[in-house]
């Protein structure tokens, strides 16, 4: 589970990236699915775009099992983009160092 400072040094470092992941009419399909888990096992972490979808409770609902399928941390959740990060199981293989302590402490 991350933190909230965590979240927030995720996000400033998603802000460049553009998505590898597209949700459309189909929804949360097993492509879908597997393409998140491709994605998060090279970049640890991604931006998914909902390209249907837009009501609010639908994306909810999409994000949150899109999270539990592919074991990935929910960033955030800003328009039509989610973002999602997995830090990769081998250390010598992470890409990503997340703060251990915030900034401002």
């Amino acid at each position: 589970m991350l933190k909230g400072y965590q979240k927030k040094y995720l996000k400033e470092l998603a802000h460049h990236l553009k998505p590898v992941v597209l949700i459309g009419q189909n929804g949360l399909t097993y492509t879908v699915v597997r393409s998140a888990i491709e994605a998060l096992k090279k970049h640890e972490l991604i931006k998914v775009k909902f390209i249907d979808h837009k009501e609010k409770e639908q994306k909810k609902g999409v994000v949150e099992a899109l999270g539990q399928q592919t074991q990935s941390d929910l960033v955030g959740l800003i328009g039509h983009m989610a973002i999602f990060f997995k830090q990769h199981p081998d250390p010598a293989k992470r890409l990503i160092s997340l703060p251990s302590k915030s900034v401002s402490e």
